[in-house]
Order: C-alpha cells, then structure tokens, then sequence
C-alpha cells in the first residue's frame, strides 16, 4: 500500500513541476569545456509514470515549481532594459561592449577604449541589473562600464570654418565665345613660427576681335600665377621670400601687360583683358586692379567693394558725377581707359587690407556685377554655405537676368576670426 501511495504522491508532483530543465537533461558543460553526464537514474525499482514519461526519482531530489534553475545570468530570456542585448555583456573586450550600447543622447556613438587600456574581460563585467546603469559608479573591487565621457578629447572638437574656394565661369546668352578666364588656388606655406594658409585668386576678362580677347585673358592669368608661384611661393619652401608683397603683386601684373602687348603687335591686334588679382596671407589681403573686373568683401553690414572700375562711369562715379544705381543702363558702362596689354605700360592699383570678420571674398567679371545687384550678390553669399554651390547661383542669375556678357565668379570662404 506504501508503494502505491508514494507511486501517486511521485506523479502528481511530476505533473506539477512540468518538464525537467534542459540543463538537467542534458548535462552541464565544466569549466574546462568537458561534458558533466546528468545524474543517473535511481536503482529504484519504480515503474515510469505513464502521464509524464520521466522516470522516478527519489521524492527528496525532484525538481519543483519553487526549485530555481541553474540557468547562467548571461542566458536570461527576459530582455534587459535600456536596450542592450544579452549578448552584449558576453564581449571579449570593452570595444565589443562599447559598440553595443545605446546612442548617447546627441547621437554619436561612443568612441572604443582609450590608447593604453586593457581590455575587460567578459568575467570581469558585473552581471547586469534589471535597468543597468551605464554612468554609475564603479562596484569596489570590479570595474565600470565605459561612457562617452571617457572618449578622447578629440572627439568633443568643432571644426571652424576654414579657408574654401570655388571658381566658375559660363559663357552666358548672348556670346558666342568665352573670353574670361579664371584662377584659384590655395595652399600653405611654411614659417618657422607655423604655417601660414595662402590663396591666390584671379579673374581675367577680354577684348579684342578675331578670339585677341580669349588670347589676352589666358596669358594675362597664366603670366601673373607663374611669376607670383616664382617669387614668393617657390622661395617660401626654403625660408628665402624676402620680397615685399606690393611690388610682387604690382610687377606680376605689369609682366602680363608686357606679354600681351609683345604678342598683339607680332599679330597686328588690339587685345587686351582686364585683371584683378587677390592675394590672400593668412588673414592680410594683398589686391592689384587693372580694369573693371570687381573685388568685394561680405561682411556683417554688408557687401563692400573694394577696388575700382577704370572705365567711364566708374570715374563719374569716384568724382559723385553720376549715381551709381543709373550706372547699369549707361550707354559708356563697358568703355575702359585701363587696360592690361593695350598699351606697352600700364598703371596698376594695389590695395592692402585686414579681411576681419569678412566672411567671403568674391571676384567677378562685369558679366555677373553688372546683371546681378549688390544685395542679391551679398544674399547668395550669406545664405549658401559651399562656394561651389554660391557661384553656380550667381551664375544662374545673371542668365536669368539676361546673361549679356561672360559670366565669371570667383567665390572664396575666408576662415573665422581666432
């Protein structure tokens, strides 16, 4: 009778407690990779219970209901909160764990150990908590995990606005030939006291029948870069510019109304270009002028011309003859009496000035001035942030507006203030 009763009493806890865990039937795997077998089944000679399949055991070993599994804390199934996989805590190296933690707040994400850290192990990781906290404080004797706080300097660093350049020129909609033409450069030159940003930049717009105008505006360009990369940015590569800079810039200018002039009479034409010319050293602006191919500064009041046209009404406007809004329908508008090449000398403007807090410097050929207001000009720069993208909309409104001449545009981004 005895055995019939602890026959039921057997069952019915069977059936309560459910299925055995599956560490218990399989086997639990040692530390040292071996297979422990599971327990072997008792000598008892108790029959299987029919409704579970399990064999009997003695009644004080069964697993319960309110027995706890041996399950490891790493292969809980119940996600943790703040959105970090299980298999994140199990990462060989703090990078591994890094990696899978969530997004700081500003979206960046945390950058891997600091250069000379040794890697966390995963059995040095405290076991998570229910909601783990990430910033919280390091367990005595363990470690705690690594935040963006801990990331390099660097990568708290905002780049300033740095020195850019985009040029562009278009043939506009009425000529048939391009006779503009454009440079831009920008490169560093070495000083024993740091290195200094430079940027040479020029625009070039020519006259004369039978393409003499195409012809003078590329030699004009060509003429004035090579003499300025000979004088002052080959010599700086070795410490031995010494040459001041107003009579490099005047005599680069006056070297190219030497070589258009040459070539005009050897084949009997009238060439000749106008030329503006920017040399930029670090945060000094060095400008020489022959024509009516403009230079303006964007500053926080304003767009700022700063040269001079050498044509009629640019001096009836210098002597307050004529106001400069009637200047855009004047008849004598494109009438110059200074030109590069068209005479064997040539008188050049230079201009030195500080940039400030300008935040661009834009050359333009009369074709883009000359169709477009200064207060357009000075909202396409304040409101677009690449030069490349503020000259293709320059461009794009002088051919709105007519597009009765070549259009060229020189745009350059000047650095902040220090």
């Amino acid at each position: 009778m005895s055995f019939i009763s602890k026959l039921f009493r057997k069952t019915d806890s069977a059936e309560r407690s459910g299925d055995q865990p599956a560490e218990a039937a399989a086997g639990v795997e040692r530390q040292d990779g071996t297979a422990e077998e599971p327990p072997a089944a008792p000598t008892s000679s108790a029959a299987t219970s029919p409704a579970s399949g399990l064999a009997e055991t003695d009644a004080d070993t069964a697993p319960s209901s309110d027995t706890p599994t041996d399950d490891a804390w790493w292969e809980e199934s119940t996600p943790l909160q703040g959105g970090i996989a299980p298999a994140a805590w199990e990462a060989d190296s703090a990078e591994q764990l890094i990696n899978s933690a969530p997004l700081p707040a500003n979206g960046t994400q945390p950058l891997a150990v600091k250069s000379g850290t040794q890697p966390l192990q995963a059995d040095a990781i405290a076991p998570p908590t229910d909601q783990p906290d990430l910033v919280g404080d390091s367990e005595e004797g363990g470690t705690r995990p690594l935040t963006s706080a801990d990331a390099p300097m660097l990568a708290t660093l905002r780049s300033q606005r740095g020195l850019a350049v985009a040029a562009l020129r278009d043939i506009g909609r009425v000529r048939s030939v391009n006779q503009d033409s454009i440079f831009a450069m920008t490169t560093t030159l070495p000083r024993e006291s740091g290195d200094v940003s430079m940027g040479l930049f020029i625009v070039a717009d020519g006259m004369g029948g039978h393409h003499g105008g195409e012809i003078a505006s590329r030699l004009a360009i060509s003429t004035v870069a090579h003499y300025v990369l000979a004088e002052l940015v080959v010599p700086a590569l070795t410490d031995g510019a010494t040459e001041a800079l107003q009579p490099l810039i005047i005599a680069a200018v006056q070297e190219a109304n030497r070589a258009i002039w040459e070539h005009a009479q050897t084949v009997g034409s009238d060439m000749g270009t106008t030329c503006t010319v920017a040399l930029l050293l670090g945060r000094a602006l060095y400008l020489g002028h022959v024509g009516d191919s403009r230079a303006y500064l964007a500053t926080p009041t304003g767009l700022k011309l700063i040269t001079n046209d050498h044509s009629t009404v640019g001096r009836l406007i210098q002597v307050g003859q004529l106001d400069p809004a009637e200047a855009r329908d004047h008849p004598l508008r494109s009438q110059l009496y200074r030109t590069v090449g068209q005479q064997p000398e040539v008188m050049v403007d230079f201009t030195y000035q500080q940039i400030g807090d300008a935040s661009h410097l834009l050359l333009a050929s009369d074709g883009l001035w000359g169709m477009v207001d200064d207060g357009i000009l000075s909202d396409v720069l304040e409101h677009t942030i690449w030069p490349h993208d503020a000259c293709n909309e320059l461009i794009a409104r002088a051919n709105l507006a007519g597009g009765e001449d070549n259009i060229s545009a020189i745009v350059v981004l000047l650095p902040n203030q220090l």
